[in-house]
């Protein structure tokens, strides 16, 4: 829901809550609700992952009092299958605590399991296996059928809604009058916006999923409308969306920024928003933004390969419209986007969209092999002085030049350039960094006390993304490791005990930012979405109100606190790319 871009690079914005209507009493909106959660009263203070390892990998627990041995053992009959001794205690800065580590790695054998301490604390049961992650890549994946606008939903057991959104008219800002005969998408977020920077990275990460790690996806079973057809389910769900981004450019090849209300709803279910559909530019010729016309050219042209063998036709299309906006953005480079005048909806701005034009160049390089494309990247790379001061950072909605660097790389691996070799070098470097920062973590991620911001959760599971990108340029298991740390993290390996994907794990938290979840007729929220998680500096009534705390602590699983607590599509997709990756390793 709330998500106006601020600053390139960290996530989210800042700005005041706006609903049609009044969707809670004044009370209701500036307190915690009745079914905030801080997650207190926890079994134990031993934190790891509560789904489990793969039995080659590293597995470590953070134990938060005081031992001196631990033994794992099984919960079939309470065999011991492992001893071993605590690490001497440290002091954690993001979390306040003073953490000792268990370290079973050793421990191979597949089984459902404990941790025992010496004190006599036990952990949650886990297991060892093979297939340890296999369900949460699936839930996690069919979380974006859960967000689809415009069809018929039904994940099961209660969590379905009917078409929504079915009509759309052009906004005064976008130049044009009139309805629009579209529908589709997947609803961004907690709110039922649908926009298209957030698209881009969402869609391009889950398609680099699939050319990373096709093996482990091309017969995933998601169970949606198009299984059983000749597309894979995984490339039919994205082509969803991507139908829908298609639907937004313009016939000049312009693509508008987003398709929303003027407001944000309450918290109703999608097929009772009645309020209109917008296709919102940006107020003043051309009207469409250049941000947002290069995040669609890369993923277009990303598109064009991953189709290419499964659904020529539709890649033929994504293909050409790909070239459309590269040819409109040639005309118009920076042209930016903030919310025109009575449009309070998010409004993904940035501050320059010189890295949306690298990515596009990259794609449509390694995609065609034109050598106009090669020379647009080389000639922004070379011209920004990138080759010499080259930092390589995670990707984000609003910085999306390492997803140019790398695709630049990928395509050049058998012939590397200079550009090639500072990247995959620069790439190392920040892996190493990040290695170095999980090593000190007393939970093991990869977050600097910096990155507890809005959607700090997509921040570690991007972190991820980057070691993994390290890993395929030069392998390194240990690098391989420190990306599922942050796996681990997540899944409960924190201050808290939290899963923070919901109904994964022992205890999953419960009440996320999301409108089906709150107005509709289940008891649990809908599954498979991963809260933004810990932030610093909370931007909502609710959270504000949490005492200062390190920044690991500054959580509440509070549906109104949505600087906290929201899903997202951009934070959800960096995780199935690591959860597939992790699938990929057995």
């Amino acid at each position: 829901m709330n998500r106006r871009g601020f600053l390139k690079n960290t996530g989210r914005y800042l700005g005041a809550l706006s609903f049609v209507g009044n969707p809670f009493s004044r009370t209701a909106s500036w307190m915690p609700s009745a079914n905030a959660q801080t997650v207190t009263g926890l079994p134990s203070q031993i934190f790891l992952n509560q789904l489990g390892y793969l039995p080659s990998r590293a597995k470590v627990a953070s134990v938060a009092e005081r031992a001196s041995t631990f033994t794992i053992q099984s919960t079939a009959d309470s065999s011991i299958a492992f001893r071993g001794s605590l690490s001497q205690p440290r002091p954690d800065a993001a979390s306040g605590d003073l953490v000792q580590l268990a370290d079973f790695s050793g421990l191979t054998m597949p089984g459902r399991y404990w941790l025992a301490l010496d004190t006599g604390s036990i952990s949650d049961p886990f297991v060892i296996g093979p297939d340890a992650y296999k369900q949460a890549l699936y839930m996690t994946m069919r979380a974006f059928y859960g967000q689809r606008c415009g069809c018929n939903v039904d994940l099961g057991g209660g969590y379905a809604h009917p078409p929504c959104h079915l009509d759309a008219a052009y906004h005064a800002s976008s130049g044009k009058k009139g309805v629009l005969k579209n529908h589709g998408g997947w609803h961004d977020a907690g709110d039922y916006g649908r926009y298209i920077v957030d698209s881009g990275i969402s869609t391009g990460t889950l398609l680099w999923t699939w050319e990373f790690f096709e093996p482990v996806v091309h017969n995933l079973n998601l169970r949606i409308p198009e299984s059983g057809g000749k597309i894979p389910d995984f490339l039919a769900e994205i082509q969803w969306n991507l139908e829908w981004m298609l639907t937004l450019q313009d016939k000049d090849g312009g693509v508008w920024q987003k398709q929303t209300s003027e407001q944000f709803c309450g918290f109703i279910m999608p097929q009772d928003d009645h309020a209109v559909s917008y296709v919102i530019g940006t107020g003043f010729a051309p009207y469409k933004s250049t941000c947002a016309t290069g995040d669609f050219c890369a993923v277009m042209a990303i598109a064009a390969r991953c189709y290419n063998t499964c659904a020529p036709e539709f890649a033929q299309r994504c293909l050409q419209a790909a070239r459309k906006a590269w040819n409109w953005c040639q005309k118009y480079p920076n042209v930016l986007f903030d919310n025109p005048r009575g449009i309070n909806t998010g409004s993904y701005a940035d501050s320059g969209c010189s890295d949306e034009l690298l990515w596009a160049a990259a794609e449509l390089w390694r995609t065609t092999g034109e050598a106009a494309f090669q020379h647009a990247f080389l000639s922004q790379f070379s011209g920004g002085a990138q080759a010499a001061h080259l930092e390589v950072d995670a990707p984000s909605w609003g910085g999306v030049s390492a997803l140019a660097y790398w695709s630049y790389a990928m395509s050049m691996e058998k012939s590397p350039d200079a550009a090639t070799t500072a990247i995959q070098q620069s790439t190392l470097d920040t892996a190493h960094w990040l290695q170095s920062k999980s090593a000190n973590n007393g939970y093991g991620n990869t977050l600097s006390m910096t990155d507890y911001i809005w959607g700090s959760n997509g921040v570690a599971a991007n972190h991820s993304l980057l070691l993994i990108v390290a890993n395929h340029f030069h392998p390194d298991p240990t690098v391989l490791d420190c990306a599922l740390n942050n796996l681990h993290y997540l899944l409960g390996r924190n201050c808290l005990g939290i899963s923070w994907v919901t109904q994964l794990g022992a205890r999953p938290y419960q009440h996320p930012h999301h409108r089906p979840s709150i107005a509709g007729m289940v008891s649990a929220p809908w599954p498979g979405l991963l809260s933004g998680g810990p932030n610093a500096h909370p931007a909502d009534s609710v959270a504000d109100t949490l005492p200062h705390k390190p920044p690991m602590r500054m959580y509440i699983d509070d549906h109104l606190a949505y600087s906290v607590n929201e899903v997202a599509i951009n934070w959800n997709a960096p995780l199935v790319f690591l959860l597939a990756a992790a699938n990929s390793l057995q």
